[in-house]
């Protein structure tokens, strides 16, 4: 008897599922903005080596980031490698299109994978080229983590890697699939670095890098005076930065991200090359972008910390904090890839901690006996049921998603309401406009589906 029971529930789980599928497919037929929003922002990563004047080329959309060659006298410099080494071999050739000559020195942002994977494309097995950082190179990644086994897992679902095709749109600031071809595979540490600046002239181009903490404590932006030409990293890119990574990260410092976006504001910058998304050319765009970027960044900051001061809790906090009306509609302050939320939680964190200052949350219930009392206050299980049900109807789909969780801990008509939360997060993900939400979203509904 009880074996029918169990096959009767996978069936009604099965059936809600299908007609939950119906549901959406239906109510979807009108896209959400926010979906065409970032459908639209895969246009920044289009393939292409665009021409900034005759000496500086970058090479967008062939990989997660961005590669760039300056020509010099003697030799070019290359700004970035990659993720991918099949990618890297591919820009390193249209490069050689535009200049022949040999690289005499490959600079790198930042540690992250996606721009040190393909070095030995452009470098080979010349070692007199040099390979520059900052000190403090690479010491924060993932691979270093106790918990990297978890990490890899976020990271997965953020960057939608195991997502099909047909439930990918792009990744924020790359494109939904970059190339697997060898990832990693070129990569060759630095055999140069510094602590605080470095003035250097490599192949009869003056170069200025300055280390800075913004996306990762290991950063640098470059500055060609002669050249007018700043390349950034990933301290800016079109999109709201991503001042959290939902994936897991160490705390990125937004107060001096903002201060280090401020400072390049006031170069007299003509082309600036984002490690992400398409350049800019042209001093009062530039100025106007970096501007509003680090505007963005100091507002949530210091939003942030006048909520803390006046003894907010974290979700008070999050609840106070907007961008100013003048940045909300900006171009490049979008949410594409980061979130004005998630950066406040990210602060809030940093500067105290797990507690937020309610006594409530000093001990908290453990999760099931809340559940148990939330729902036993709702009138039980079935009564839940039916509000998580009119949830899903009424388009009230965060709240639905809450009301699963607690019929889930209770282990209630598991396969029926896991059906139900995996309708929910396929719902919301089809009102994203920020795509690392929407992956997680999607990818998570995946994991669940499988394990029906």
């Amino acid at each position: 008897m009880i074996k029918y029971k169990i096959i009767l529930t996978i069936l009604v789980g099965a059936l809600w599922l299908g007609s939950c599928s119906q549901q959406t497919s239906q109510k979807e037929e009108v896209e959400h903005p926010n979906l065409t929003k970032l459908k639209n922002q895969t246009a920044e990563f289009r393939p292409e080596i665009i021409k900034m004047n005759e000496q500086v080329y970058v090479a967008v959309g062939y990989d997660g980031s961005n590669s760039a060659m300056i020509i010099g006298d003697d030799g070019v410099i290359i700004i970035d490698a990659l993720r991918s080494l099949g990618a890297a071999e591919k820009v390193e050739e249209a490069f050689k299109q535009i200049c022949d000559k040999p690289v005499v020195a490959l600079i790198y942002t930042h540690g992250h994978q996606d721009h040190t994977g393909g070095t030995s494309a452009f470098v080979g097995a010349n070692k007199a080229v040099q390979i520059i950082a900052r000190e403090g190179f690479k010491e924060e990644l993932q691979e270093h983590s106790p918990v990297e086994k978890i990490l890899a897992k976020r990271n997965a679902r953020q960057f939608g890697r195991n997502l099909p095709d047909s439930e990918i749109i792009n990744r924020g600031v790359t494109a939904g699939r970059t190339p697997t071809d060898r990832v990693g595979k070129g990569y060759i540490a630095p055999n140069r670095t510094f602590s605080d600046s470095l003035v250097i002239t490599i192949a009869g181009i003056d170069l200025e890098l300055y280390a800075v903490n913004a996306e990762t404590n290991d950063h640098l932006f470059v500055w060609t005076p002669s050249l007018k030409a700043l390349f950034t990293g990933d301290n800016y890119y079109k999109a709201f930065p991503n001042l959290y990574a939902i994936r897991g990260s160490r705390y990125r410092d937004v107060k001096s991200w903002g201060e280090v976006v401020k400072t390049m504001s006031t170069f007299p910058v003509e082309h600036l090359v984002p490690g992400h998304t398409r350049p800019l050319t042209g001093a009062a765009n530039v100025h106007q972008n970096l501007t509003n970027y680090a505007s963005a960044i100091l507002s949530v900051y210091e939003q942030t910390i006048a909520c803390m001061n006046k003894g907010y809790t974290v979700q008070q906090a999050v609840e106070s904090v907007k961008l100013p009306a003048d940045l909300r509609e900006q171009d490049n302050l979008q949410e594409f890839y980061g979130s004005v939320a998630w950066g406040v939680r990210s602060i809030f964190a940093f500067y105290v901690g797990w507690f937020d200052g309610n006594p409530t949350h000093l001990y908290p219930l453990e999760l099931v006996n809340e559940a148990a009392h939330i729902v036993k206050m709702a009138g039980g299980e079935e009564k839940v049921l039916a509000h998580l049900n009119s949830a899903f109807e009424d388009g009230d789909y965060q709240w639905g998603l809450q009301l699963s969780d607690y019929l889930l801990q209770l282990n209630y008509k598991t396969s029926e309401v896991t059906g139900l939360k995996i309708a929910l997060l396929r719902k919301l993900a089809a009102q994203q406009i920020n795509a690392p939400a929407r992956n997680y979203y999607l990818s998570f509904a995946n994991e669940l589906e499988a394990e029906l």
